[in-house]
């Protein structure tokens, strides 16, 4: 079974971060994604419910004919209650320490719980099945580094808007972890 984290494409900046949309080239790489995961024999797509991650998978979905199944918990972590004044020291901090979090926020270790969890429960649900994950960044790498911590922050840095790793598995083990984004 395989399991496609995708990060979602370039969106426009809002402070609305639910209703956020793709930019026009997040648009034209979606339907890269599109044409990436047909080669993939998809069986269902999953999604957090913000609108860049939706709408970068939902060309996959309309393609197998399913409906995209919304999950609020592979929406991105959220770092603090209010913005905050400098966000790479905020993000690098988290990074730094797993149970630290800013005031209404989220540490990794709670986040990465969060997504994992349901990621599981997506995992015993659809055995055998290849499945999608629209979602971000931060929470998408804080999955991969449930399995392997080689997936930390640096990583995250140099993850592309969008990106799509291959998770296979076997019985919730993890076989291997493979970039299929910029290898088609």
């Amino acid at each position: 079974m395989n399991l496609y984290l995708v990060r979602h494409a370039h969106s426009v900046y809002t402070p609305d971060e639910m209703g956020r949309p793709l930019s026009e080239r997040g648009f034209k790489d979606s339907k890269v994604v599109t044409e990436l995961l047909k080669k993939e024999k998809i069986d269902y797509v999953f999604a957090s419910p913000y609108k860049r991650a939706i709408q970068t998978v939902e060309g996959i979905a309309t393609y197998i004919n399913k409906e995209i199944k919304i999950v609020d918990t592979f929406k991105e972590r959220v770092l603090a209650g209010k913005p905050v004044k400098d966000f790479t020291a905020a993000i690098t901090k988290v990074w730094q320490d797993e149970n630290f979090a800013w005031q209404g926020g989220e540490s990794n270790k709670t986040a990465q719980k969060r997504a994992t969890d349901s990621l599981f429960q997506v995992l015993d649900k659809y055995k055998g099945k290849n499945l999608v994950i629209g979602t971000h960044g931060n929470i998408m790498v804080l999955m991969m580094n449930y399995f392997d911590n080689r997936y930390g922050s640096e990583f995250w840095k140099r993850l592309e808007m969008p990106d799509v790793y291959k998770l296979s598995f076997e019985d919730n083990k993890l076989l291997e972890i493979k970039r299929i984004w910029k290898t088609y």
